[in-house]
Parts: structure tokens; C-alpha cells; sequence
């Protein structure tokens, strides 16, 4: 489901080349002494640098540095036009030695050492060596570098090196102090964050990383794969399938002709005809039902939910008194449920909070998560969140809240 982060080089490496080669022409104007049998090879390297002949300059090059008992600024030429020539070849390790020759010279002019720096990280990414790349961007951030381009490498070069666990708390941490300034992460950062979870096999991590990813890309995807793996938690009750139907429906995860058949059955046997129907017209207006070989079945449960639907018209008055005539409020919450499923909200609700009032529930939670969801059907979505996050246990009731809230408040 999540997509990794790739390993392209985003860099016109040539360009750095180009610098290398301006930088390496000072030598020609430099107060310093370069002796001639090191000096007429380099002034060479360079006209074959020009010319893109970067097998010739490196063959001038050797040349220069055959001569042996090189001074250190001698090195330190010999070293930038290297990196000039390697990069002109795309061979990125031969360009990342001779970087780390030009950072260790004490010929590194000051003024140049940060720009440098840049030009190494982008080389040691282009050669994979993703350790020395985030060990760079370090050095690179604390000598005051912001490239942009430069700084983001750091996290894709912690998690391309293995140190998930660093790269998901320099993630964490961007993420936060991108909220804070009350921005949005990417969706890569998000995606990577996940990525990380399941790299340490962390699910709870990576669960907490797709409830990130929905807030801000509500994908049916991400909404799937986070309903499924909620419903997966030990202790999560199938009392609440009817639940997650109800959260798959909302998050345009149903697709198959079995999901609507299913989620109807369950609000059959849960007293709830009217929502029964609007799974069963789903699916129709999905196409999953009334068609293929099994449309036969489709239409029989139809039948059967518009049978019901009818028996229970005909007896919700009654139904009501009875309810509250019952010492706890369990058949109040049941009955102002199923009017709100017929839209009937201001009764049901008014119903469902009697019964929440009136107590002895055998499962609270889950009639104040009933509550919060007959709220969102009404389009109260304030008080949906606020009887969302009254639910407690540990049986599941609590998290569907959560990812009811989430939803909610997706996008935004």
C-alpha cells in the first residue's frame, strides 16, 4: 500500500563539474607556485575538461600526479579536477574520494567549504553511500547550510541506509513542527513514516502513521488498509462489524458484492431494516448487486429488507413505548437508532440520549459510538466528535471513535 521512497539521482551533477572546473582554474592566477611539471598536465585536464573528454583529463591528471611529493595545494588541484573528471563519467565513487581530499585540505578556502559540502552530499547520494550522505547533511546543517533540496535528502538517506528508527523520528519530528506552523506534510513523508513502521515490523507505529495519512490524503486505500488492520487488534469484538460496515460505507470501501450483503444482513439482525436498505441500494447503484449470477440472491434479500421495513413501520409506536418502558436504556438507544437510520433524526436522537441518560446499558461504549454515528448521519458533526470522545474500552469501541473523528475531519 505504501510507496517507498526512490532512488533516483534529482541532481545535474554535470553542473557541479563546471564549478569544480571554475574553481580549479584559479590555480592559473593564484599567488601560490605550482611547479611546471605539475602545472602544464592540469592546464591540459582542463582544456580536455572543456572539450567533455573526460577520459583524456583524466589520463593528464595521472599525469600531473605521477610526479610525486606533491605540495598541499598541489593535492588539493590535483583532487578538484579529479572530482571534475569522476562526476564527467558518472563515476560517483571516484568523485566522492576525491571530495573528501578537497574537505580534509587546509587549501579549502573557508568561503567554500559549505558549497562544498553541498556538492559532496549530492555525490555520496548519487554513489549510494547513504551513511556518509546523512553524516554530510549533518555537517552540512550545523556549518549553517539550508538548502532545501540538500536538507531533505537527510531522512531518504537514513531510511535508504537502514536507520529506520532514526529516519522515523527525524520524520516525526519535521511532521510535528510542520502542524505546529499549522502546515501540511507531504504525502511522502507520511508514506516513508509508515514505511518505516513496517520496516521494524511496528504496527502499532504503523498504524498510528496511516491515521496521519488519512487525516491529510483520505485515499480509499489508506482508509482500507487502516479499518482492516484496526479490526485486527487483539481484543476488537465482532460485535462491532456491523461498525466497520458502517466506517467502510462512509469511506467508500465496499467493493465488493459481498461487503453490501453482508452489512445488510447485519442491520437486519440488529433491528435496523432502514439502514439494511441503504446497503442494499448501495450496492445497487454500485452495480455489485443485481448483477452476475448471484442476482438472484441480491434480489431476494431486497425483498426481504423491504418486507421488514414494512412490519417495522407498522409497529414503531409501539415500539417506543415499550422502550421506555424498560428499566435500562438499551432499547431507548436501539429504537432512536433505527429512526434516525429512516431519517427521523430529531426523534431518534432525542431517544438516544434518553436512553444513554436513563443507564443500565450492557455496552455503553458502544451505544455512545451508536450516538456519535446517528449525529453524523444528521450532519451534527460537533456532537458527533464530542459523544466520539466520551467512548472508552478496550473492545474496539474507541478506536472505530477515533477513526470516526478522523474521518470527520479528513482533508481539512
Amino acid at each position: 500500500m505504501i510507496n517507498r521512497t526512490g532512488n533516483k539521482t534529482p541532481f545535474k551533477l554535470a553542473a557541479g563539474a563546471l564549478l569544480m572546473l571554475a574553481a580549479a582554474q584559479a590555480f592559473a592566477a593564484d599567488k601560490q607556485t605550482v611547479r611546471a611539471e605539475v602545472g602544464a598536465p592540469l592546464q591540459e585536464a582542463q582544456k580536455a575538461l572543456q572539450s567533455k573528454n573526460y577520459k583524456a583529463a583524466a589520463e593528464k591528471i595521472a599525469a600531473a600526479e605521477a610526479v610525486g611529493k606533491l605540495t598541499a595545494y598541489e593535492s588539493y588541484l590535483v583532487a578538484r579536477l579529479k572530482s571534475a573528471a569522476a562526476i564527467g563519467k558518472a563515476d560517483y565513487k571516484s568523485a566522492l574520494d576525491a571530495y573528501e581530499t578537497i574537505l580534509a585540505s587546509p587549501e579549502l578556502p573557508a568561503g567554500e567549504k559549505l558549497q562544498t559540502l553541498d556538492a559532496y552530499v549530492k555525490i555520496a547520494y548519487a554513489s549510494k553511500d547513504y551513511a556518509k550522505t546523512a553524516s554530510a547533511i549533518e555537517q552540512y546543517k550545523a556549518a549553517g547550510g539550508n538548502s532545501a533540496e540538500t536538507l531533505n535528502l537527510y531522512v531518504q538517506s537514513l531510511y535508504l541506509g537502514g536507520n529506520y528508527k532514526q529516519a522515523a523520528a527525524e520524520l516525526s519530528s519535521q511532521i510535528s513542527a510542520l502542524e505546529s506552523a499549522g502546515k501540511r506534510p507531504t504525502e511522502t513523508q507520511l508514506q516513508l513514516l509508515a514505511s518505516c513502521a513496517l520496516k521494524q515490523n511496528d504496527m502499532a507505529a504503523y498504524t498510528a502513521a496511516l491515521e496521519k495519512i488519512v487525516a491529510y490524503t483520505p485515499k480509499k486505500e489508506y482508509w482500507l488498509d487502516l479499518i482492516v488492520r484496526t479490526s485486527r487488534k487483539p481484543g476488537f469484538s465482532d460485535r462491532l462489524d456491523l461498525d466497520l460496515y458502517r466506517l467502510r460505507e462512509a469511506t467508500g470501501t465496499l467493493d465488493k458484492a459481498s461487503d453490501y450483503m453482508e452489512a445488510a444482513q447485519l442491520a437486519l439482525q440488529a433491528g435496523y431494516p432502514g439502514e439494511a436498505d441503504k446497503f442494499v441500494s448501495a450496492g445497487y447503484a454500485a452495480k455489485l448487486l443485481g448483477e452476475g449470477p448471484d442476482a438472484s440472491r441480491h434480489q431476494r434479500l431486497k425483498d426481504l429488507v423491504a418486507k421488514k421495513i414494512t412490519d417495522d413501520k407498522a409497529t414503531l409506536a409501539e415500539g417506543e413505548k415499550a422502550a421506555a418502558a424498560q428499566p435500562t436504556g438499551d432499547a431507548l438507544v436501539s429504537t432512536g437508532f433505527n429512526l434516525v437510520a429512516y431519517g427521523d433524526y430529531d426523534k431518534g436522537l432525542a431517544l438516544i440520549d434518553q436512553g444513554i441518560k436513563k443507564g443500565g446499558l450492557k455496552q455503553p461504549d458502544q451505544s455512545k459510538l451508536h450516538q456519535g454515528y446517528a449525529y453524523l448521519l444528521a450532519g451534527k458533526k460537533d456532537l458527533a466528535n464530542k459523544a466520539f470522545a466520551t467512548v472508552q474500552g478496550t473492545d474496539g469501541a474507541k478506536d472505530i471513535a477515533r477513526l470516526w473523528t478522523l474521518h470527520s475531519k479528513a482533508g481539512r
